[in-house]
């Protein structure tokens, strides 16, 4: 019996602030961001969106597949999220008309907890085969205006069903971790930007990629070249392109760097036009894959390499599934992407500077989000999410 991915959606708002209008705006050149970072486009979420309206209709698809009554549990991702105590996931319970016998509990580590959502998942599936999980990863990326990780936000979400015999994804058991206390990104409870140290984080990443491969080779009989593609976690596009440089000197492959671009760049396509979605962004990448190599990836391995600074990585692989086209959601996300709205400096700003009320006020929010679910209201400290 093989465990791991049989549906994998994502969603993203309906707004994108193009990085030539933020370049223009700084009096720099956009190639700073083009090709310095790799990154073109960043999400900008509705003043009515936030990690649960993302994640309900991420998962939206694959309820309206499968039904209310076919879920066990949500494990539900994030390191943006709106409570110190209720999980978000319970929200989106409710939004999808889900069982009342399904458990939910929510996960943070960085943008690391989404693959511990999904190692945890296939636990579960292979405790017990007749169970089917639903992992959601959701964020909203924030950094301050004029810093450096400002050309880095976006927003978006992943839902991902977990079961026995998938259709898209069979995740091999085996994988490698590590752990290190490190203080490269955080964001106390008293903020709503992140900190990062951004030469920091990048270093640690990398250690960890290699540390992570380090215990992944103990611990599995795969190697290197037994991989056709490697899906890495995406602060931002460069970012995988540094880390396979490191993994193929690590593995003295003698790759050209074509060779080498050409194991990551399909990966890269949907991030580049949404920007850093934290938990969700290595499973974006792995969506681009899926979808935008125009290839039969059937029976291919591909290497996934998860990081979250604090920080906790891992590296573990999965074998595509013949047949997997058909269980795939491309065109839903290419209608999404091709009917977003660009934004002006002026509209970003709105968006970025929306109130946050904090004072137990009555809030009511107006409508604007073209997603099926929206953030109605604050009222008494509560969110009252509603259908659109």
């Amino acid at each position: 019996m093989s465990v791991g991915i049989d549906e994998i959606s994502f969603y993203t708002s309906s707004y994108y602030l193009d990085l030539r209008t933020l370049a223009e705006r700084q009096g720099t050149d956009p190639n700073k961001y083009y090709d310095g970072i790799g990154q073109e486009k960043m999400a900008m979420a509705a003043h009515d969106e936030d990690i649960v309206t993302l994640a309900a209709n991420a998962a939206l698809p694959i309820v309206e597949r499968i039904g209310t009554d076919a879920i066990s549990t949500i494990l539900f991702a994030t390191e943006t999220g709106i409570d110190q105590s209720k999980a978000a996931g319970v929200y989106v319970h409710r939004l999808l008309g889900l069982n009342s016998r399904c458990r939910v509990v929510e996960l943070k580590h960085a943008c690391y907890s989404a693959t511990a959502a999904v190692q945890m998942a296939c636990a579960l599936v292979a405790r017990n085969p007749s169970k089917q999980v639903l992992v959601i990863a959701s964020d909203v990326a924030r950094y301050d205006l004029d810093s450096p990780g400002e050309a880095t936000q976006g927003c978006g979400a992943v839902a991902m069903l977990i079961k026995a015999n998938p259709r898209v994804l069979e995740i091999e058991p085996e994988s490698g971790t590590h752990t290190e206390d490190v203080m490269d990104f955080w964001r106390p409870n008293y903020r709503t930007t992140a900190l990062v140290d951004g030469k920091y984080s990048t270093k640690i990443y990398l250690t960890s990629l290699k540390r992570s491969w380090e215990n992944f080779c103990e611990e599995s009989a795969v190697r290197y070249g037994d991989i056709d593609y490697f899906c890495y976690h995406l602060p931002f596009g460069k970012m995988a392109q540094k880390a396979h440089s490191q993994l193929a000197r690590v593995n003295k492959t003698g790759q050209t760097p074509e060779e080498l671009a050409a194991q990551i760049e399909p990966t890269l396509i949907y991030n580049r036009l949404i920007g850093n979605c934290y938990t969700a962004s290595m499973y974006i990448g792995l969506c681009s894959l899926l979808e935008q190599l125009n290839e039969d990836l059937t029976d291919k391995r591909i290497g996934l390499f998860s990081y979250g600074s604090g920080s906790v990585s891992e590296f573990f692989t999965a074998k595509v599934v013949s047949g997997y086209q058909s269980a795939l959601n491309t065109v839903r996300h290419a209608e999404l992407l091709k009917d977003r709205t660009e934004l002006s400096y002026e509209e970003y700003l709105t968006l970025y500077r929306y109130p946050d009320p904090r004072d137990g006020g009555q809030h009511v929010i107006e409508p604007d989000t073209q997603g099926r679910f929206r953030l109605a209201a604050i009222s008494d400290h509560k969110r009252e999410y509603v259908e659109r």
